[in-house]
């Protein structure tokens, strides 16, 4: 086990984790490691703002359904409104996003 703190179930479960489907990928005029995502969640598009350029290629995320924080406060990065956190997993400085093994439906709750 890792040193980070332990949290109980009810805190996961403030945590509004859902699936969205990234519609569109461009990078940030100006920047060398940020992408500006438009993310289909079913019900409405959000924009996040993730620091994946060194990772994927733009045509790499496009299309993946991918795991989102919801309920983060809003963030301003590189003056860009930021709607949310993709999950990512991290191996040898390296990440990969996290996506989902069957298809669900965007704006699924995960838990």
């Amino acid at each position: 086990m890792s040193d980070s703190e332990i949290v109980s179930i009810r805190d996961f479960k403030r945590l509004d984790i859902r699936t969205g489907t990234v519609k569109e990928v461009e990078q940030i005029t100006g920047s060398d490691k940020l992408y500006r995502l438009q993310v289909d969640m079913g019900d409405h598009t959000r924009q996040i703002v993730t620091g994946l350029v060194e990772y994927y290629k733009a045509d790499e995320i496009k299309g993946k359904v991918v795991c989102v924080v919801c309920n983060l406060k809003p963030a301003k990065i590189f003056g860009n409104e930021s709607n949310g956190m993709l999950l990512t997993a991290e191996k040898d400085g390296k990440l990969s996003l996290l996506t989902t093994e069957r298809d669900v439906p965007e704006g699924s709750k995960v838990s």
